[in-house]
């Protein structure tokens, strides 16, 4: 999550708790912890998106089972960051349906809503607060009441601290907490911001182009920390780099190829690298 939907989340938060108080049972439905019972945390069904008659997303269908790590590659175009879009609230779809595990219809709900019950995005560029140090970032991503009396009077507890310590050794920043997050590398911010989702505990993660500008063993330690979360979340990872896509499937998860806002091809990575198809639109440029 950004610092930027840090804010406003904190803003709507107040407004989000006394919409859930007076909500009768069709809000209390609405609100409420998604049912994954299913076993899907993500449901895509039709959706499409169109920006002065060009289709971004043409009846796009697609599904993410709960704890599972999917790649999703395609050519510029192909409708990869329209989708995030329309799953995060940023952009409303002209058609189809968008559920959060069985219960939860995304497009009844606002983007900092969608937020608050479960799904995180990092997006390409790395955004955290700069002038602040790497364990202060972390401690404002707390998924705790950010209203200006609970943040002034409120002090961190020993299981906070133990969730903030836990993070900085999964994000390889132990060593950097008290440094100021402006003075990271490029890799070492990637991995505070995913470190700031985390602390939202997010149930989905959705992942755009995370290790661009990363050096190799950034890009490595970034493979082994997503394969690390795999099953504790949902995780969406666009990406480019078809090395970075073969470290993180290891020869056994399924990937989607979008071209023209539609699944051109799904399978194992040897299958649609197989496809003729891929190749030809992606693959083969």
């Amino acid at each position: 999550m950004t610092p930027e939907l840090l804010e406003a989340g904190a803003k709507a938060r107040a407004e989000y708790e006394q919409r859930r108080a007076a909500a009768g049972p069709a809000g209390l439905m609405r609100l409420r912890e998604p049912d994954f019972r299913h076993g899907v945390a993500l449901y895509l069904d039709d959706v499409t998106v169109s920006f002065d008659g060009f289709k971004a997303l043409n009846a796009l269908s697609l599904n993410i089972d709960v704890g599972e790590l999917r790649c999703i590659i395609g050519p510029n175009g192909a409708g990869k960051t329209t989708m995030m879009d329309c799953i995060t609230g940023k952009t409303r779809p002209d058609a189809g349906k968008l559920s959060f595990g069985s219960t939860i219809d995304l497009l009844r709900l606002t983007e900092p809503e969608i937020a608050q019950i479960g799904i995180g995005r990092k997006f390409q560029k790395p955004t955290v607060y700069e002038q602040l140090s790497v364990f202060e970032n972390l401690e404002l991503a707390l998924k705790a009441d950010r209203r200006v009396r609970a943040s002034l009077f409120s002090r961190l507890g020993g299981a906070q601290l133990d969730r903030i310590g836990e993070i900085l050794g999964l994000i390889h920043l132990k060593d950097e907490a008290q440094r100021t997050a402006g003075l990271l590398s490029h890799g070492q911010k990637q991995w505070l911001e995913i470190g700031m989702l985390l602390m939202q505990d997010p149930k989905l993660l959705l992942l755009d182009e995370p290790v661009a500008g990363m050096t190799d063993e950034e890009t490595e330690r970034t493979a082994e920390l997503f394969l690390s979360l795999e099953g504790k979340h949902s995780l969406v990872v666009v990406e480019h780099d078809m090395k970075f896509v073969e470290q993180l499937t290891q020869g056994r998860k399924k990937v989607t190829v979008l071209h023209e806002g539609s699944v051109l091809a799904e399978g194992l990575l040897s299958e649609v690298q197989a496809n003729e198809k891929v190749v030809e639109v992606y693959l083969g440029r």
